[in-house]
């Protein structure tokens, strides 16, 4: 407990987990919240005892645990949900993806990355990490939502439908760095798209810019075979190498996907202890291939989880993906042993935390840290009877189960009734939007 006598809410409920390991679970437990920042972790009736004055919130079939963080979304391809399925990834993204997304505006961007925020946030997501165009759309929809969010603008060396000339593009990096300096739920981060659309100079730019702001390099790197190919011919090198060789590989990188590693390259990102975010849904769907997480952790990597966009996945329930983590792994080494579930929780909470340089101040529920939680509905038959907590949120608990959500000490959802987005609006704007998005995929499709 930290010397602070008062809190405003103390939520409590049937379990209490505050970490990711099974060991730490405790019976009737209890969270007391002050501002945004968690006072005390323990037993529900001392903490009751202990803060009288404040709102209390009892769930008696409800387990609180550290929200979930997501560290590889486009949130605002929602619009894009379902557009191009069994597709590979090049011609899915030359041919339907980018099209499409030249003719997108900051209007259709908001709406659409405000739809993912809420689905986020019904499926126990508390923060997320997004790399897209239009991002001030996408900062707005943050705040709008109250959703805590790492952002950043795509760069690339070809024009953007959002700040057109590459030049513009720093120009408006600049200004979301400017306006967000010191908000305490969105930190801008510097987002170069990866090595085949980016030249070496534009990289060692987005290096520089970001050890100047001291945030993060948010970057896809080595999703498929054809990218692999396309660096080894044009650098004569891995894209991981590459990234080595321009000196811009260390810990601010969270690089998405990882999927085509040899052995150097494996050895070179934990030498420079890389944070590597795991798609693994979006890389089946793909059929990119799996990324080798078993052998980056044996290597000392951190390892956390993402989405991808939903144009890829095609949702963002962070729960799904860690069940989808832990058994496909098991098949491809054929070890059930493999990725056991204390493991990939950890990489959906305290892991995440830590890729995105929070790991003091997130990722599990201490005293001292921001307030970020959750609470499940344990009373329900695919989550009866319980054994181990760890196993059931990884193998059976399903984002549709999360019931409250509670970001930076505000409850943004209750009883899975969203108290920041306006739900109904939201689906309804998205809807108006879908024949909008058909007819730019179509057309593109005609030329």
């Amino acid at each position: 407990m930290i010397n602070n006598r008062t809190a405003d809410l103390v939520l409590s409920g049937r379990h209490l987990l505050p970490s990711w390991r099974q060991e730490d679970l405790l019976a009737d437990g209890a969270v007391a919240i002050s501002g945004d920042t968690i006072v005390a972790v323990g037993e529900r009736t001392r903490l009751c005892a202990d803060y009288p004055d404040a709102r209390h919130m009892h769930e008696p079939h409800g387990l609180i645990m550290p929200g979930l963080i997501n560290t590889h979304t486009h949130a605002a391809m929602s619009c894009l949900r379902g557009l191009a399925d069994d597709l590979p990834l090049m011609s899915w993204l030359q041919n339907h993806i980018f099209p499409v997304e030249a003719h997108l505006d900051e209007e259709l961007v908001y709406w659409a990355s405000l739809l993912s925020m809420a689905e986020m946030i019904k499926s126990g997501t508390t923060a997320c990490n997004d790399m897209y165009l239009f991002s001030k759309a996408v900062a707005r929809a943050a705040e709008h939502s109250a959703m805590r969010c790492w952002l950043g603008e795509v760069l690339y060396d070809f024009d953007s439908p959002c700040y057109g000339e590459l030049a513009n593009g720093f120009v408006y990096v600049a200004e979301l760095l400017a306006a967000y300096q010191d908000h305490p739920l969105i930190t801008i981060t510097i987002n170069p798209h990866g090595v085949y659309t980016c030249s070496p100079d534009l990289l060692n730019r987005c290096a520089e810019l970001a050890e100047q702001h001291d945030t993060l390099l948010h970057i896809h790197l080595s999703e498929t075979d054809s990218e692999v190919a396309t660096c080894r011919e044009r650098y004569g090198v891995s894209p991981v190498h590459h990234l080595g060789a321009l000196g811009v590989l260390c810990s601010r990188v969270v690089a998405a996907h990882c999927v085509k590693l040899s052995e150097a390259d494996m050895e070179l990102l934990a030498e420079h202890d890389v944070q590597v975010s795991h798609c693994i849904q979006s890389n089946l769907k793909l059929a990119s291939g799996i990324a080798p997480i078993p052998a980056l952790i044996e290597r000392g990597l951190s390892v956390s989880l993402g989405s991808d966009g939903s144009a890829s996945n095609n949702d963002v329930d962070l729960f799904a993906e860690m069940t989808s983590v832990a058994q496909t792994h098991k098949a491809i080494l054929n070890d059930p042993t493999v990725m056991d579930a204390s493991t990939v929780l950890h990489a959906a909470t305290q892991a995440g935390a830590d890729a995105l340089g929070a790991g003091s101040s997130l990722g599990t529920l201490e005293p001292g840290k921001k307030a970020d939680l959750i609470v499940i509905d344990l009373d329900q038959p695919h989550l009866t009877p319980l054994y181990n907590m760890a196993s059931q949120l990884v193998y059976a608990v399903r984002g549709a189960d999360v019931i409250h959500s509670v970001i930076g000490g505000r409850l943004v959802m209750r009883d899975r009734h969203l108290l920041t987005i306006d739900e109904p609006e939201v689906l309804a704007r998205m809807r108006g939007s879908a024949a909008r998005v058909q007819a730019l995929r179509d057309a593109s499709r005609r030329h």
